[in-house]
């Protein structure tokens, strides 16, 4: 069962790949949502408003991946693509990855625009701190407060992961747990009087 991914902790620095006076700028996003990669097109659109072209791939998901390639005027899949096999070959995902060109005057073929997409692409994330996360699912504790110190004990013991909690008359505690231990999760409160557990849907 695949219970990790990767992703990119913050935006990569700027690369930038050559070619025949055509220059490829190349950057990195780490993103959530479909909104946060056209924010981020729409600002590199403003700061490189002179460029001909602003080719791209995202991909979202931890298991079920979406994802988008855009050529952007090349000529088809001589750039969206290949910068989207980039994003398969480092396998990361809630991601965006822009290249950014200005011609240079000299036409590459569709051969030179593969290479050089994928290739300020691969920069891109070579200069990316690469992260792998687990993937948690999240269960919610409840109980009354007098139960308190119980459930305390079993978090404690156990090393559970608190993401959120609720201490009121009636409690609810929020705990993350990595995709493989999630079954057992039951068990560890299962002595524990006078407390339900249960998975968070989505």
């Amino acid at each position: 069962m695949k219970d990790t991914y990767q992703s990119i902790t913050k935006a990569s620095p700027e690369v930038l790949f050559k070619d025949r006076n055509s220059k490829f700028f190349g950057y990195a996003f780490p993103i959530k949502t479909e909104e946060e990669a056209n924010y981020h097109l729409e600002e590199l659109k403003a700061k490189h408003h002179k460029a001909r072209h602003w080719c791209y791939a995202w991909q979202l998901g931890k298991e079920d991946y979406q994802y988008r390639a855009n050529d952007d005027g090349e000529p088809s899949n001589s750039a969206g693509m290949p910068i989207y096999g980039q994003i398969q070959s480092f396998d990361v995902t809630n991601i965006l990855i822009v290249v950014v060109r200005y011609f240079g005057g000299v036409k590459l073929g569709v051969g030179g625009l593969i290479n050089a997409y994928k290739t300020a692409a691969q920069m891109a994330l070579e200069e990316s701190d690469i992260l792998k996360r687990t993937i948690d699912e999240v269960f919610i504790v409840k109980f009354d407060y007098p139960e308190m110190n119980k459930v305390m004990q079993v978090i404690k013991k156990n090393n559970l992961n608190v993401i959120d909690q609720k201490l009121e008359i009636d409690c609810k505690i929020f705990i993350a747990v990595r995709k493989k231990d999630a079954e057992g999760i039951y068990e560890k409160f299962d002595n524990t009087y006078k407390v339900e557990i249960s998975k968070l849907e989505d």
